[in-house]
């Protein structure tokens, strides 16, 4: 498994594999393109990247990045690669391409390029699935999820994961700050919600009620920030990047939970992240939005669970719960944007890792799972081959399709 660095980054909206990968294919290619002479680049942004591309900025950040040079864009919609979100660079000189690289955003903003192994990173940590978590931490008699963490990663992944706190808290504030709307393409205006969600979260006198409320208001947050295209941290995407934050601005403003204990748990959603990105997919082009918000559920519903001491059974316990009750959830964004369904998705979300982490915690006391956290990765991992194209992130079915036929 690759390092927590790569699952916890922070970059600019409104998504992961269709905004943060695609900059930084750019900045690689410009890298490349030091010491050459050429007349203009030529970017085919194929699949999921050609359809919903638009509405993620996706042509935005590349045009950015190579600004100093003559771009022609291009979108690919019929053909049929090897990964949805493919990129293709070529630089041409009189006609000839003199340097070519393809991509693949694989999801959470990582990049792969088929003629340069460079960008694959090595793994650290020395797993395979959950089990061998599992294996691990009996032979070493530790108790907690996160404790694994410090030996495979830097010294520094404690500062690096102070930050990534602190950017979340941030985009929580920043969200529940902003007023007026967001701007999707021409005619999509949406309301920010964030505000008055909390607001109407504060005159709430029901505990429960108010608990939700504040959750939803912390999602919604982040959620408009990121479809404004504001700085999010990934988690383990940007469309997914408001139900963590959610859950530990709740526990560090309302139940007065330590900043190292949240980034503890933090490190313990990541391990959890990290065997759906290993063994399944975070991507929702791929796997369909199961890969994004389900996830997210599930590594949310790690941090509740390791903050308030549960055991690594109750743990399983919970996220297996949370994924099987997200099975198939499909990606199909109004117009391509990361507006509808999303932000409310990411609300729903929050709350649905709350009630997770209430069932490993009293439910898993009486009764012992029936399928383990590991099944429920491989069987994430074949729904989301199943999905139709059409809910991968296309805009061509569900929602979007009922809106764009109205």
């Amino acid at each position: 498994m690759k390092s927590l660095k790569n699952l916890y980054c922070y970059g600019p909206g409104p998504s992961s594999s269709h905004t943060i990968g695609p900059m930084r294919a750019a900045l690689h290619f410009k890298k490349q393109l030091v010491g050459l002479e050429f007349d203009c680049i030529e970017v085919c942004l194929f699949g999921s990247l050609a359809l919903t591309g638009k509405g993620h900025h996706t042509p935005d950040i590349i045009l950015d990045v190579l600004k100093d040079y003559f771009v022609n864009l291009n979108f690919d919609y019929k053909s049929k690669l090897e990964h949805p979100n493919t990129l293709i660079f070529k630089a041409i000189n009189k006609d000839e391409v003199i340097l070519k690289r393809t991509y693949y955003s694989i999801g959470g903003g990582t990049i792969l390029c088929l003629e340069d192994n460079s960008l694959k990173d090595d793994d650290i940590y020395p797993f395979a699935d959950f089990n061998d978590i599992k294996n691990y931490m009996d032979k070493h008699q530790y108790t907690n999820l996160h404790q694994l963490v410090f030996d495979f990663e830097d010294k520094d992944i404690e500062s690096y994961f102070e930050f990534i706190f602190d950017k979340m808290i941030e985009s929580v504030n920043n969200g529940l700050n902003s007023h007026g709307q967001i701007q999707a393409g021409k005619t999509l205006f949406i309301d920010r919600n964030a505000p008055d969600i909390y607001k109407c979260a504060s005159s709430l006198t029901n505990e429960m009620e108010k608990r939700v409320s504040f959750m939803s208001a912390y999602a919604y947050a982040v959620g408009e920030e990121n479809a404004s295209g504001h700085m999010v941290v990934t988690a383990p995407t940007c469309g997914s990047s408001g139900v963590i934050p959610s859950i530990l601005y709740y526990l560090y403003h309302h139940l007065h939970f330590s900043k190292q204990k949240l980034i503890k748990g933090l490190m313990s959603a990541g391990i959890v992240g990290n065997v759906f990105k290993q063994n399944a997919t975070i991507s929702g082009a791929v796997g369909g939005c199961q890969a994004e918000i389900g996830v997210a559920v599930c590594m949310a519903t790690a941090l509740l669970c390791d903050v308030n001491n549960l055991n690594i059974y109750q743990i399983e316990y919970g996220c297996e719960l949370a994924m099987e009750h997200q099975l198939g959830l499909t990606c199909d964004p109004i117009d391509g944007f990361v507006v509808i369904p999303c932000i409310e998705r990411n609300a729903v979300g929050a709350v649905r890792s709350y009630e997770a982490f209430l069932f490993a915690k009293v439910i898993s006391k009486a009764r012992k799972n029936f399928v383990s956290l590991d099944e429920i990765v491989k069987t994430m991992n074949i729904t989301g081959q199943a999905l139709p194209r059409e809910y991968k992130e296309t805009s061509e079915g569900g929602i979007a399709k009922i809106r764009k036929n109205n």
